[in-house]
């Protein structure tokens, strides 16, 4: 079982996939107890969830396909940015965002 950090909810296969609200605590627990992959594309995002979980989240664009039981913690901004618009890790902070746990069931 893999564990990816993902910078968006995005479904990266086909397949049956569980989709929950993750506090950050828990997505804590999860970095700090197994190894995981960054899949987190722009650095400003990388460096605030680095300062947010505790764990460095390296800048890592690559492609993630997941399997049966691999899991994701996902960044998650809750409104709609402006076409191009890469925020600042500051801006980060005054945008509403959530974590999300993503599992691939099937």
């Amino acid at each position: 079982m893999a564990v990816y950090v993902l910078n968006s909810p995005i479904l990266t296969s086909y397949g049956r996939y569980s989709f929950r609200p993750l506090e950050v605590e828990e997505a804590k627990q999860i970095l700090s107890s197994q190894p995981f992959v960054s899949a987190v594309g722009h650095k400003s995002t990388a460096d605030f969830m680095s300062a947010l979980l505790g764990v460095p989240i390296p800048v890592n664009r690559v492609r993630v396909t997941m399997q049966k039981g691999d899991k994701a913690i996902v960044f998650r901004v809750l409104r709609r940015l402006p076409e191009g618009f890469v925020a600042t890790e500051e801006e980060l902070r005054s945008i509403p965002w959530e974590l999300g746990l993503l599992t691939r069931e099937e």
